[in-house]
């Protein structure tokens, strides 16, 4: 059972059927209007309607005789509301609940133990923030002891190298048939001198599974046409830092007027010559002929009618611009303190940054997650109010309000001179307006689109030439698919507009697997096994032999597409 009517609720159901073959019932409100229309003509369907999830909305459901049940709507407490009704119902049920609070979420894990906890956002924020930038997000699992990660090739030694994930040329390539073309694998992390500098991994991202009571899977992304062949790794705090300071005079210059600036360096390099000229006439030391310089500049001193012309010059020209010298720095400091007032009161910023647009939950992710990676964010939203508003005011990330669709909107967060821009609001013609809007401020500037409709996504790719955008219910649909199926969805990794699962599957007795070797279960381009566990031992065999025979009670960690994953669970089931 699949409770939702929005764009999650129909690509998880659109998943189930089409690649999973589950019988899916929706319960929604109305099949006519929203998502309604979509759901009913997917083919394997049921549709309820119902106002509230109550009792008898599951009754008509059939929740008694239901192996899983996802809660998807947007509304946290209706969620748990819905979940601890349907306990009582059906004890036995498979909870997913979509949970947006994650610290309310971490509390009802207390209360539901067996429930898989999911928030859609937290599952795609790091491959939108990873696809801005042009690298790839922080995926890494903890998995029968060992960290897995998602890196470059060229970033890991070839001995940590568990399998290769994608090509990422021009036209990606999954789980390719010879793993040696793949530039993007899975490695496992280990500590010290087994890790290339570049593939170090911060301590704080260590993944586990839902079941487990750990935060949701996350994201990588390794996107296609304008990316480049091999990206860094998103976590680069450290050099960004590096970078941020070597760009600091010059961000602080461009807080005066060109004017001013003239006007100073002129009146500066008057007063050094006048240093020169009467060092040299007085044969004083540096230092005299500074202090002297200093003190005519200040005080003007006396005319001495007795000295030579070219001191008598000297001493009038430093005489005029020390007069004019101080009032001048006094403007430049007045001036470029109101300029710092007004970039913290319009959101302006000097270049160089990512601008994130929509501050609603995955927004707010987004700016978290980049500020914390050390990388300068603008956030545009039209509310003050917004849900990621008072997020951006504690991190003291510049806040611009207004429409982004707006021209005079993108000025003031400075997009013309940005690094990055991602459209995640909640609208896709605002988000696709703002983008295309942006590309003309800055022709060629890295956009990433939030899009609701996968297939219009990939439409866009293709008509306006803006090579990546996303769809959240699309990275996020495998992991709550593979929840209420009751296996272990690990992690998930974007390549171009697919998407791999890192899942682990049960073998139960019967199955069609059972008694064939894993060359069976591993297909280029769908599936690969990486790990084998007989039902015997307590800890896996990693890179398996072809020829291992799979028996009833075994477990497989597999990389696969989505298709491809569909294909082990209908094969790991009893006949």
């Amino acid at each position: 059972m699949v409770c939702g009517d929005d764009p999650l609720a129909y690509t998880l159901a659109e998943e189930l059927t089409s690649r999973h073959d589950a019988h899916v019932t929706v319960v929604l409100p109305s099949r006519r209007h929203n998502y309604g229309p979509q759901l009913a003509a997917l083919r394997g369907v049921r549709m309820v309607e119902a106002g509230r999830l109550d009792a008898e909305a599951f009754q008509v459901a059939g929740l008694a005789r239901a192996d899983g049940l996802a809660l998807v709507g947007q509304d946290d407490v209706g969620n748990i509301e819905a979940a601890l009704r349907a306990q009582e119902i059906n004890p036995q049920v498979r909870l997913v609940i979509r949970i947006f609070n994650l610290a309310l979420g971490h509390g009802l894990r207390r209360l539901m133990p067996e429930a898989a906890l999911l928030s859609d956002s937290e599952i795609a924020a790091p491959e939108f923030a990873a696809a801005a930038l042009g690298e790839i997000a922080p995926t890494f699992a903890r998995v029968h002891g060992r960290t897995l990660f998602v890196a470059s090739r060229d970033q890991v030694r070839a001995s940590d190298v568990t399998c290769g994930i994608a090509t990422t040329s021009e036209h990606p390539e999954v789980l390719p048939a010879d793993e040696s073309t793949a530039d993007l694998v899975l490695a496992v992390a280990r500590r010290g001198r087994d890790l290339l500098p570049a593939a170090r991994l911060p301590a704080t991202w260590s993944h586990a599974t839902p079941s487990q009571g750990a935060p949701p899977p996350v994201t990588a992304s390794a996107t296609g046409r304008s990316q480049p062949a091999r990206r860094r790794r998103l976590s680069r705090p450290r050099r960004v830092r590096r970078r941020n300071r070597r760009v600091g005079l010059v961000r602080l210059l461009r807080l005066v007027d060109s004017k001013l600036e003239i006007a100073v360096l002129i009146l500066l390099g008057v007063f050094l010559a006048g240093v020169v000229a009467i060092g040299v006439v007085d044969g004083l030391t540096p230092w005299h002929a500074f202090y002297t310089s200093l003190l005519i500049a200040l005080d003007a001193g006396d005319a001495d009618l007795e000295s030579g012309l070219v001191r008598q010059i000297a001493q009038t020209l430093i005489a005029i611009a020390g007069l004019a010298l101080v009032p001048l720095i006094t403007a430049a400091v007045v001036n470029a303190s109101v300029k710092v007032r007004m970039a913290k009161l319009m959101g302006y910023t000097w270049g160089g940054h990512v601008v994130v647009i929509g501050l609603g939950d995955l927004g707010t992710r987004v700016i978290r997650l980049l500020h914390e990676l050390g990388h300068d964010v603008v956030a545009v939203d039209q509310s003050e109010t917004s849900r990621g508003a008072q997020t951006a005011r504690e991190l003291d990330i510049p806040l611009v309000i207004g429409d982004a669709s707006q021209g005079e909107t993108l000025r003031r967060s400075s997009a013309h001179s940005c690094r990055a821009l991602l459209a995640l609001s909640t609208s896709d013609v605002i988000n696709l307006t703002a983008a295309l809007r942006a590309r003309e401020m800055q022709p060629g500037l890295q956009v990433v689109l939030r899009l609701f409709d996968n297939d219009f996504a990939a439409r866009v790719e293709t008509a306006f030439g803006i090579p990546v955008s996303r769809s959240v219910a699309a990275l996020a649909a495998p992991a709550f698919a593979g929840a209420l199926l009751g296996q272990q969805v690990i992690g998930t990794v974007a390549v171009g507009r697919r998407v791999l699962v890192l899942a682990e599957t049960r073998v139960e007795g019967g199955a069609k697997l059972a008694g064939r070797p894993l060359r069976w279960v591993d297909q280029p381009g769908a599936v690969r096994v990486i790990a084998h566990t007989a039902a015997a031992q307590a800890s896996p065999t990693w890179l398996p032999a072809p020829d291992t025979p799979v028996r009833a009670g075994d477990r497989l960690l597999v990389v696969a597409t989505r298709t491809g994953l569909a294909h082990v669970l209908a094969a790991a089931r009893s006949a």
